[in-house]
């Protein structure tokens, strides 16, 4: 009988990331490596594969943890997604009969904050750093987070911590409160199986909670015909 796909996921949000090979709601291997910028994104993967026993030829679907968290990592998974899809895609539209075509894989985007809270029962509150003296931050209920993070700043997260169960990945490091925990690929992939649409690789993006604003700088000299 011919196996499911597998899923591959790609949880880079924090400095520890993982890969996970999922299929059919089970785990079939995790690699981790705690490297931050420095990880070996392709090593990463290789490892998870090998330790599957799953080929590339096997993989379904990837999906992504897109924070909010690590805006560099979650680039990182989401660049990886894309030239996945588009390596494979350009092979399945191959008008060359081989044995080593790959299928087109699909892609799904999961919040990494929904990938921890899936290991809560009780009422959490899940932050993560935004930079800027600023904690991305959002309740759990029941596994799941019923509303959108919102920014608050290091001093009112420490003040929500002496009456609430803070956890994420820096809190204890960067503040010195909470509960270190990390959201792992293996979670990801369980939830990212579950996900029925998926979604276009170009449109993938990290979850970004700052409005971005651009304002071009004026030209220090004027050039005639070019800035007049």
């Amino acid at each position: 009988m011919k196996l499911a796909k597998a899923t591959l996921a790609l949880e880079f949000s924090t400095d520890r990331r993982s890969v996970a090979v999922v299929r059919g709601g089970k785990i079939l291997s995790e690699a981790v490596q705690n490297l931050g910028r420095s990880t070996r994104v392709f090593s990463l993967i290789e490892e998870a594969l090998a330790k599957s026993g799953v080929d590339r030829g096997e993989i379904g679907r990837i999906a992504l943890g897109i924070g909010p968290g690590s805006y560099t990592g979650i680039r990182l998974a989401i660049s990886v997604a894309q030239g996945w899809r588009l390596a494979t895609g350009k092979i399945a539209d191959s008008t060359q009969d081989s044995a080593d075509a790959l299928d087109p894989v699909d892609v799904v985007a999961v919040s990494s904050f929904e990938v921890l809270a899936a290991q809560f029962d009780v009422p959490v509150l899940l932050v993560s750093d935004a930079q800027r003296d600023e904690w991305a931050v959002a309740r759990v209920e029941k596994r799941s987070c019923p509303e959108a993070p919102r920014l608050l700043t290091a001093n009112e997260v420490k003040a929500l911590s002496v009456g609430t169960r803070v956890i994420g990945a820096e809190v204890v490091a960067l503040l010195g409160v909470g509960e270190t925990y990390f959201p792992s690929a293996g979670s990801l992939g369980i939830l990212g199986e579950k996900i029925r649409e998926s979604v276009a690789p170009e449109s993938l993006a990290p979850v970004y909670l700052r409005v971005a604003a651009f304002v071009k700088a004026l030209p220090s000299r004027v050039i005639a015909g070019i800035t007049d």
